[in-house]
């Protein structure tokens, strides 16, 4: 039931969000705005969703996860329906995108950290199973959502997608609350031996939380914990991959937003246009379930880092293809291998972060990489609107974001065979036959190239190997 309920959060909040695009020409046509003034709607939902995420996990944490999938269910369906009534743009980005993504935000997070409370053995097919209502939902609800839009204008499709997603609350009252045994072993060790029991058995009074010895703790416990949670921030690999991930997110957001739109340019019919959308939901599921079992094979699982890189870039070369392509037979292969790789990578975003800050601060890198998708969410729809403003054409902005996934992928490949040839050992200069071999108590073995080794250096790596073996 926690999956179901899960799957059913995923499809009422990521796939209700790519289908506002099939909403983008209905809103310009209607307002008489330009591109870019319209792309802000889209690019407040994502952001704002991806920004207050931390936010729905604090309620789930500290009041319940049942009351934030609720809550954020009544905020968003409240959204939707407000939006239904707008008279300009600006109540549109109120409503619907600062309301409505609040409330995807509150819902999203507590669901999908109920999953990982849940499950532990089979942890990584609940999570498939999960979050591939994004794919399915995309698949299902933009023919859909065309079809509302056609049958009761966009003001009705919003108001009946707005009923549909007061399924959260119910999807949050299938998230029973799980007792955990983990607080006393995530303690540190510190805290056990420097915390008196005496305190805890004290009728303490209300201003006695500030005494000396509970500050100090705490100070310290706060201190060790946020150290241990986030220090993988100081590490090179950890920032080249963050700046990676701005410019890999800034090139995959505008293509949901103004797919259907071009196609629209190109002649293809509304609901083409929106069938395309489907593709990109359905495919996306295969790369996600294909990818993840290939690259989990023995052949594939040490080259998941080149895989990654491999379907990011293919991702861009799509987006620098897709300017010639203006008909839908031609679109249809585009939805495919975009919509293929997409999922591909995203599947493989945790297992590259793992490797590069190990699974101890996965939780805690993974919400920083996530929420580094917000700025380009936020910047990149508008951006490539301004374009199709000034040059008249999709050209510029696809090509944009090709290059930028691309340049990307470039990023990290760049890191990791500069980090390759710094581990590969220096080659001696001299012959094999001058080269002396120093063993020293340890096992470690000491080359000498050009000589015999310095006395001094001999006497004083000799004596720091004993003092270590010692301790």
């Amino acid at each position: 039931m926690i999956v179901i309920g899960c799957f059913l959060v995923t499809i009422c909040t990521r796939a209700v969000t790519r289908c506002i695009s099939i909403f983008f020409v209905e809103f310009q046509t209607y307002f008489a705005q330009d591109y870019a003034r319209t792309a802000w709607i889209h690019s407040i939902v994502d952001c704002a969703t991806m920004l207050c995420a931390p936010l729905g996990s604090f309620i789930s944490n500290h009041v319940s996860c049942q009351v934030g999938i609720m809550l954020g269910g009544l905020l968003a369906s409240s959204g939707l329906i407000l939006s239904s009534f707008a008279t300009s743009l600006e109540h549109l980005y109120l409503s619907l995108g600062v309301l409505t993504g609040l409330g995807f935000a509150l819902s999203y997070s507590p669901a999908i950290a109920m999953v990982g409370n849940y499950f532990n053995k089979r942890k990584a097919l609940a999570y498939g199973i999960a979050m591939s209502g994004s794919g399915i939902g995309t698949f299902i609800l933009a023919p859909v959502v065309q079809l509302l839009i056609e049958q009761f204008s966009w003001r009705g499709a919003l108001l009946i997608l707005g009923g549909f997603v007061l399924n959260l609350c119910v999807c949050g009252a299938l998230m029973r609350p799980i007792a955990l045994k983990t607080d006393h072993q995530n303690m540190p060790e510190f805290a056990e031996q420097e915390f008196d029991p005496v305190v805890q058995e004290q009728d303490l009074k209300p201003w006695s939380a500030c005494s000396p010895l509970i500050k100090v703790w705490s100070h310290k416990c706060l201190c060790q914990c946020s150290w241990r949670e986030y220090n993988f921030l100081l590490m090179p690999d950890f920032v080249v991959l963050a700046v990676s991930v701005l410019f890999m997110a800034y090139g995959c957001s505008p293509l949901f937003v103004y797919l259907v739109p071009y196609a629209l340019r190109a002649g293809v019919s509304h609901q083409q246009a929106a069938f395309l959308m489907s593709i990109l939901g359905v495919i996306d599921i295969v790369g996600n379930i294909t990818f993840g079992w290939l690259t989990d094979r023995r052949c594939l699982k040490k080259y998941r880092h080149v895989c990654y890189l491999f379907a990011v870039g293919m991702d861009g070369l799509c987006c620098l293809f897709l300017p010639v392509l203006q008909s839908f037979p031609l679109l249809v292969p585009f939805s495919f291998t975009f919509g293929y790789f997409d999922g591909a990578y995203v599947t493989l975003i945790p297992v590259v972060t793992a490797d590069v800050v190990g699974t101890a601060s996965l939780s805690s890198a993974l919400g920083v990489v996530y929420f580094l998708h917000a700025i380009p969410y936020l910047i990149s729809p508008p951006v490539a609107g301004w374009l199709v403003d000034t040059t008249g054409s999709y050209t510029a902005p696809f090509l944009l974001c090709g290059f930028s996934m691309i340049f990307s992928s470039t990023l990290l490949c760049c890191a990791r065979l500069a980090k390759k040839v710094r581990r590969t050992p220096l080659r001696p200069t001299g012959s094999v036959s001058d080269a002396k071999q120093q063993i020293w108590a340890n096992g470690a073995i000491a080359y000498s190239v050009t000589g015999e080794l310095k006395q001094k250096d001999v006497e004083m790596l000799a004596s720091e190997t004993n003092s270590y073996s010692k301790r």
